[in-house]
């Protein structure tokens, strides 16, 4: 039995841990700040099964990372059945933020009334696309919720990795250059596909320069959405000396119309590998958006080079 000065004799005593010092001493853990603002992840593209099941993807990444993050999914195209648009997602965020103060002060607590956005939206797209992103800030107005939009997720080295793997799944790059084997599909140019423009493909080749170090092979950015773009980035990869070429995407994939990509590799005439996808980057990087919104955490830091 334990007495009221503490335990009886002879039982154990827990005791805290004590804290590792040093400079191996493991972070903290960060938790979402109470009353932080939902996170509404914008997502492009047509409204579909496997586009719900990829934005939930990245969402469930994000909140594993901050514990306690309240998410939401907005779609540019959803239909406000099945598929929640972006503007009703933000209204509905600002009225139940509203209602919890109500709420609270009509049961005598002593709460401060909100201030701040009551949501940070993260677009999901891997580059700049400027019809997108006036698209997601009228919705953003339309909703007359206070909410603040962040930049997209690229570049960063996080996607160079990611482009890195895509590639080796397909068959089309070695898993880690450090081992000294050869893929005999491997390819020795790379086609960075992106959407967007210029811009896009400008911002596309700042991180094809990180996956050209990873793969010691050229990497050249081409927009998907500019007529014979694809076709003359093939042919220069191939009058300066690579004769295999492979089609990453620069793209989480919802962003892309159905047909384009498959449309691009035959044109190019070489393999493609699949789009980012749900890569756990992406999820990082959305909330890296969010956090560094709220400079509440540093962004992720790039993956070790494989």
């Amino acid at each position: 039995m334990s007495s009221p000065t503490g335990p009886a004799p002879g039982l154990p005593v827990r005791m805290p841990r004590p804290r590792q010092s040093g400079r191996h001493r493991r972070p903290e853990p960060v938790a979402a700040p109470e009353g932080a603002p939902v996170l509404v992840l914008a997502v492009p593209g047509a409204a579909a099964p496997a586009t719900r099941s990829l934005a939930e993807e990245v969402v469930s990444i994000a909140r594993s990372e901050l514990p306690g993050l309240e998410v939401g999914i907005g779609y540019l195209d959803g239909d406000d059945a099945e598929y929640p648009t972006l503007q009703s997602v933000l209204a509905h965020t600002a009225a139940r933020r509203t209602e919890r103060f109500e709420i609270a002060k009509a049961a005598g607590r002593e709460v401060a009334e909100p201030e701040g956005p009551a949501a940070v939206v993260v677009p999901l797209l891997a580059g700049p696309d400027n019809a997108t992103m006036r698209r997601i800030r009228q919705a953003v107005m339309d909703s007359r919720a206070t909410a603040e939009l962040t930049d997209v997720l690229g570049p960063h080295p996080l996607l160079a990795e990611a482009l890195h793997v895509r590639l080796s799944e397909a068959g089309l790059a070695r898993a880690d250059r450090a081992r000294l084997f050869t893929v005999a599909t491997a390819a020795d140019g790379i086609i960075l596909a992106t959407v967007g423009g210029e811009e896009a493909v400008q911002a596309a080749g700042i991180t094809g320069m990180l996956l050209a170090a990873r793969l010691a092979v050229p990497v050249m950015a081409a927009a998907l959405d500019q007529e014979g773009a694809v076709r003359a980035i093939a042919e220069q990869l191939r009058g300066s000396g690579s004769a295999q070429l492979a089609l990453a995407p620069y793209l989480v994939g919802p962003e892309v119309p159905e047909g384009l990509l498959d449309a691009a590799s035959k044109e190019a005439g070489c393999a493609a590998a699949e789009a980012l996808g749900a890569y756990p980057a992406i999820g990082k990087l959305v909330l890296a958006q969010y956090s560094t919104a709220l400079g509440i955490a540093p962004q992720p830091h790039g993956g070790q080079q494989r």
